[in-house]
Formats: structure tokens, sequence, C-alpha cells
């Protein structure tokens, strides 16, 4: 069985992105080959691309974050994996290895998509859902007829972010370019152009702070961020954009960011700050994690079918056009989520 995959072979431009084919292995006990009908284009792919993502593996790899796809062949069942049938739909966080036709993944990896979500907008979720899902009620615990900031309201993350809180009864002011907001408006969102005067803004429209105000610029920002926290506030930072195309150690930037928010933690002023990593505790604790993530997933599956949660598809590219998904991803001109799909770019 072939697979064809992207390689990133080295620092690079986005067209330094390969088209390659390899065997793929057999599946052994407790995996699954999957073939792709959706993966992803995040932040984390531009950072590997310059070399500065924190927790990136050596080159060349395969990027891609998630996926969705077909279980296509099975391996022995293991005793902790997830009872999957042949043909059955499912969703994966890969961190790296999703832009490929076919991979071989671990079964207790996998999360189960609804046959009847197209595959290009369950793939606008899995990512950016579990991350606003668990921001949202698992770091902040958001409630209600609160409030909060989130930046960058138009992009993947944070159109997720918007429904999702909107869904649960919270208001949202967004940040977004000019151009933007309409786009954030029609989510739901109270729109701010992110070039004004932003922190004065929002305390036009929550005169006593926020609940809650979820991050991913990062750099001299994060503060007034911090400010615009109510008493018992929230600030969950999950990203650096800000830094994209500096030169450096993405770790010392990530290591900056949580000692100044450790800082503000032991400050007794009654707020909280946290850097959410969509990948902590599966190291510590791999079982709960992987059934933390299939619940979470689930809810927010369950609001797509019901219309509650509209995911933002911004285009859709074909494998090959790699490179181009990437680049159409890093111009600032994206309003939700970059696709890839196996072949033409479809619907």
């Amino acid at each position: 069985m072939r697979a064809t995959e992207i390689v990133l072979p080295a620092v690079g431009e986005p067209e330094s992105l390969q088209v390659q084919t390899r065997e793929l292995p057999r599946p052994g006990r407790g995996q699954a080959v999957v073939r792709m009908e959706a993966s992803g284009v995040t932040f984390a792919e531009q950072q590997m691309r310059r070399g500065t993502y924190y927790d990136m593996p050596a080159f060349p790899f395969v990027p891609g974050y998630d996926l969705v796809g077909v279980v296509e062949e099975l391996g022995p069942e293991a005793p902790d994996g997830l009872p999957l049938a042949v043909g059955q739909r499912v969703a994966a966080l890969t961190r790296t290895g999703g832009w490929a036709d076919r991979v071989l993944l671990e079964t207790a990896d996998l999360v189960p998509v609804p046959d009847d979500v197209p595959a290009a907008e369950a793939e606008a979720l899995v990512t950016n859902g579990a991350t606003a899902w668990r921001m949202l009620h698992r770091t902040a615990r958001v409630r209600a007829g609160d409030t909060v900031v989130v930046h960058g309201a138009n992009g993947g993350v944070g159109s997720v972010l918007v429904q999702l809180a909107r869904a649960a009864g919270v208001t949202v002011i967004g940040t977004a370019s000019a151009r933007n907001q309409d786009a954030v408006a029609a989510l739901g969102a109270l729109p701010v152009d992110y070039r004004g005067d932003v922190p004065g803004r929002v305390r036009e429209l929550a005169p006593r702070g926020v609940a809650a105000v979820f991050d991913h610029v990062g750099g001299k920002g994060i503060t007034d961020s911090w400010r615009m926290l109510a008493p018992g506030g929230t600030l969950v930072s999950y990203g650096s954009a800000s830094t994209r195309d500096r030169a450096g150690s993405g770790m010392v930037t990530v290591l900056k960011l949580l000692a100044r928010l450790a800082m503000w933690n032991a400050a007794p002023n009654g707020r909280g700050a946290h850097f959410f990593n969509l990948w902590a505790g599966k190291a510590r604790d791999p079982q709960r994690y992987r059934a933390e993530l299939r619940e979470d997933l689930a809810q927010v599956f369950g609001l797509l079918r019901s219309g509650a949660v509209r995911p933002v598809v911004d285009r859709v590219f074909p494998l090959h056009e790699a490179a181009a998904a990437l680049r159409h991803a890093e111009s600032g001109t994206a309003v939700g989520k970059v696709v890839i799909v196996p072949g033409g770019a479809g619907d």
C-alpha cells in the first residue's frame, strides 16, 4: 500500500515542500491505516517551515497537525484501542504526518466522526474545535452571561471560539483586521479593529473588565490582554503569532511567555493566567487525555450537527498544492480554516 506525502525537507519557503511516495507499513497491533479525506493548515506548520516551532521533529518530516479520514485497514485490536471497523470515519490529532493520502495511526488516538458531516467541515473542527472547547470549558470555565475577548476572531481557532462561546450564552468581543469586521460580526461577536485602541474599546464595551481573554498573539500585547480582565478573570495564552517571522528558537519565546504568566499568577490580584497546550497531559495520563479528547470533540461535533456551530472553511486545496495552501494561510486574508484534500479542490 503506497502513500503520497508532502515532505518538509528543511527550513524554507512554502515552495520548498516536496511531493513524495513511499510504501506504507501494514498496520500492527492497535494500529490502523486511515485514508485521509481532509487535513488542515495550522499556525504550527507556518512556524515549522521557519524552524521556530517550539516542539518540532528533525527535518525532513511530513507536516499536518490533524486529519479526518476513513479507516482503510486494521491491525489486530489492542486491549486499550478504540473499537473500529473498516470504512468508519475518524479524526486524529497527529501533530505531524497529516499531509498524506494514507497515514498509519494508533487506534487509541482516533476519534469517531459522524458520517453525515462533510470531511472538510469536520476537519475545520478537529484541532480548532478541541482547542476552543478545552480553553473555554476546561481552562477558563466560562459561564452563560460572561463577556470574553477573542483575539483573531476571524481565524481558524478564533472563529470556532466565538461560536462555541455564543452557543454557551457568552458575549464575545472579537478582534480582527478592518476588512474582517463584517465576518466577525456574522459569527456573533462584537468586532473590534486590532489596529486601533483595543483596550480602550474593550473598556467601553465591558467597563468592569471581561471574564476571559483568549490570546494567540503573545508578544508585548499580552500585557493589554491581562489588563482587560475583571477580578476573577482568566487570561488564556495559546500562541505567539506576533513572533512568527522572528528568527531564533521558538522555545525561548515560549519560556519567556511562561515566565511572565507565572509572575502574574504569583501576584495577589485574584486573576489567573494560563498557557494552553493542546497536548498537555497526554504523556502524563494518555488514557485520560484520549477519553477527554473524545468527549470534547463529541460535544463539538454535536453542536455542528445541531447547527449551533458552523465550520468556517476558507479555501480547499488538493494535496499536491500544499505549498499554495500554506502560502495562502500565511497571507493574512484567510477567514477560518485552510483545508487540504487528497484530490482536486472540490466543493
